[in-house]
């Protein structure tokens, strides 16, 4: 399967926001985290990612489908964050999100640091980040009963 990312414009929002529910609306329903979950999220919302000037959503392509998204953004043009990052359920397992970390790295070799923050109880993108070089930073945050946040951090250049 080949995978490539494209950068989406306002001409995507539409589909981006449907893969977005669709990806999300699990956790939603898992989590009751309906204050923060992505599913919960407007299009305006996307758009909003889109024309960021200090970041860049791409639309994540397996064998030339949009399959999912991924949007980072960065400050001092060297400490990168990724949020968020999602692939429809029907295409998850399958090594995509591993290859698109992997090509986010690629696009922004001026990255110092990658940053994002996951479900603590989503052990399988836990899993994920640890074996992509990611490390827990110590920081979390409790989303309600049901729900935390943990952060990661991968430093690529020493002194980040």
């Amino acid at each position: 399967m080949e995978i490539r990312l494209e950068k989406a414009t306002d001409n995507d929002a539409l589909a981006i926001f449907e893969i977005q529910v669709k990806a999300f609306k699990p956790l939603l329903d898992k989590y009751k985290d309906y204050d923060s979950n992505p599913a919960k999220e407007t299009i305006d919302r996307v758009l909003t990612r889109i024309n960021n000037p200090n970041g860049s959503f791409y639309k994540i392509l397996a064998d030339h489908n949009l399959v999912g998204a991924i949007c980072v953004f960065w400050r001092e043009d060297v400490q990168f964050w990724i949020s968020p990052m999602f692939i429809l359920p029907s295409h998850q397992g399958k090594g995509i999100a591993q290859k698109v970390i992997t090509l986010m790295e690629e696009v922004f070799p001026q990255a110092n640091t990658w940053e994002l923050a996951t479900l603590q109880e989503e052990e399988r993108n836990c899993y994920l980040y640890e074996k992509m070089g990611y490390h827990k930073t110590g920081v979390s945050k409790k989303l309600n009963d049901n729900a935390t946040l943990v952060f990661y951090k991968k430093v690529l250049k020493e002194g980040a």
